[in-house]
């Protein structure tokens, strides 16, 4: 199952639009927390305005893989849960808020384990369709990038001798 959140504070319908759209080509369901102040009607998706604390936390634990707006706290909860997570950050060209503070958040934590950034619907499709994504997770576990970037500097210091 894939759970999608776009936080408590705005609607986010680019990101609902893009899901619904690609679910049919999932096999698997996706349900999405949508926000109390949307009416709308996606076929392909069982959405919830809202959800209490425990039922989020059971549909964040149970999912394969969460997508979300670029929010700190859906950041900490795919760490805490172990999950892989896949950032779309809501743009302030698009109206989708005030500025444009989750790219500068994408922008910090890409990189990160189990952290993946999509920009738009066909990036969103292309991680939700590739097979074993990494899982966010606190153990301290150098992403790939951050392995390439330790073996780079210590063959720089190697060639310096």
């Amino acid at each position: 199952m894939i759970f999608a959140t776009v936080g408590t504070q705005l609607p986010f319908p680019r990101l609902i639009d893009a899901l619904d759209a690609i679910a049919p080509r999932l096999d698997e369901p996706v349900i999405a927390q949508v926000g109390a102040s949307v009416a709308g009607h996606w076929a392909n998706l069982d959405t919830r305005q809202t959800l209490p604390p425990h039922e989020f936390s059971a549909l964040f634990g149970e999912a394969r893989v969460v997508v979300s707006h670029a929010g700190i706290g859906s950041i900490l909860s795919a760490r805490r849960f172990g999950k892989p997570l896949i950032l779309f950050p809501r743009r302030a060209a698009l109206g989708e808020h005030r500025n444009d503070h989750q790219m500068a958040t994408v922008r910090h934590v890409k990189g990160l384990r189990g952290v993946h950034v999509a920009f738009e619907q066909g990036d969103l499709e292309r991680l939700l369709l590739r097979p074993g994504l990494d899982a966010a997770g606190e153990d301290g576990a150098p992403s790939p990038e951050h392995l390439a970037l330790i073996e780079r500097l210590h063959s720089f210091i190697h060639d310096l001798r």
